[in-house]
C-alpha cells in the first residue's frame, strides 16, 4: 500500500491528480497554448510516488528528464460537487513535490497523439515531502522554490496561478470526485530543467515544510 505522512501519521495514497500548464510562464517555455477554459488534468499511478530518503533513480530509456517542483495538497475526505468557497474544507495537508517528466518521450508522445502516461509515470516520478496538517497553515498564498546542487532553479508563488487552488480542488471533485488519500499536484512554474546523475534536489514550501532527494 502507498502511503504519505501527515503529522507523523501514515495515510494511503489514492489517486495522483496533475494540473498542467497552471502557470503561463511555464507553459510559454515549453511552447504550449495557455489554458483559460478549464483546468487541464493528467493522473499518474501511485508506483511513481516517491519519499524520503529515497533516491531519484533516472529511466534508462530517457536522456531528459525534468523537474517541476509544484505544490501538493492532500484530500481528506470523499468529495462531490463542491464549490470553489468551500472547496479548502476538503484539504487535509500540504506538502511539496516534484513532477518529474520524461521531456523527450513526452514530446515524442504529444507528437503521435497520445497520453503522457510513460512520461510521467515512471517509478519515482512523484516526489513528494512529508504534508502539514491544514489546521496549521496559515497562509492562503504561498511561495516554494526548487535548488538543484544549491543553485535556485524554479521559484513559485500561488498568487500567479491561471486556476486558483479552490477552483482546481472545486473541478475535480465535479468532473472526477475525490477521494480521501487523493494527492493534488497544482502545477509547476517556470524553470523546469534536466537532471541528472549525482544532482541534490532541495525543495521547500516556504515557512511549512522542506525535502531533498538525492540523483541516482
Amino acid at each position: 500500500m502507498t502511503t504519505v505522512s501527515l503529522a507523523g501519521r501514515e495515510h494511503a495514497v489514492a489517486n495522483i491528480f496533475c494540473i498542467g500548464r497552471n502557470y503561463a510562464a511555464h507553459a510559454s517555455e515549453l511552447g504550449n497554448a495557455v489554458e483559460t477554459d478549464e483546468p487541464l488534468v493528467f493522473l499518474k499511478p501511485t508506483s511513481s510516488l516517491l519519499r524520503e530518503p529515497d533516491p531519484v533513480r533516472l529511466p534508462v530509456w530517457s536522456d531528459d528528464i525534468h523537474h517541476e517542483c509544484e505544490l501538493v495538497l492532500l484530500v481528506g475526505r470523499d468529495a462531490r460537487d463542491l464549490a470553489p468557497a468551500e472547496a479548502m474544507s476538503a484539504i487535509a495537508g500540504y506538502g511539496i513535490g516534484l513532477d518529474l517528466t520524461a521531456r523527450d518521450v513526452q514530446a515524442a508522445m504529444k507528437a503521435k497523439g497520445q497520453p503522457w502516461t510513460k512520461s510521467k509515470g515512471f517509478p519515482g516520478a512523484s516526489c513528494v515531502s512529508a504534508f502539514v496538517p491544514a489546521g496549521q497553515v496559515a497562509a492562503e498564498r504561498f511561495t516554494f522554490s526548487l535548488q538543484v546542487n544549491g543553485e535556485t532553479r524554479q521559484h513559485g508563488d500561488t498568487a500567479l496561478m491561471l486556476f486558483p487552488l479552490p477552483v482546481i480542488v472545486s473541478y475535480l471533485s465535479t468532473q472526477y470526485g475525490l477521494t480521501a488519500g487523493d494527492l493534488i499536484y497544482t502545477g509547476t512554474p517556470e524553470g523546469v530543467a534536466r537532471i541528472a546523475a549525482g544532482d541534490r534536489l532541495v525543495l521547500t514550501l516556504d515557512g511549512v515544510v522542506s525535502a531533498g532527494f538525492g540523483v541516482i
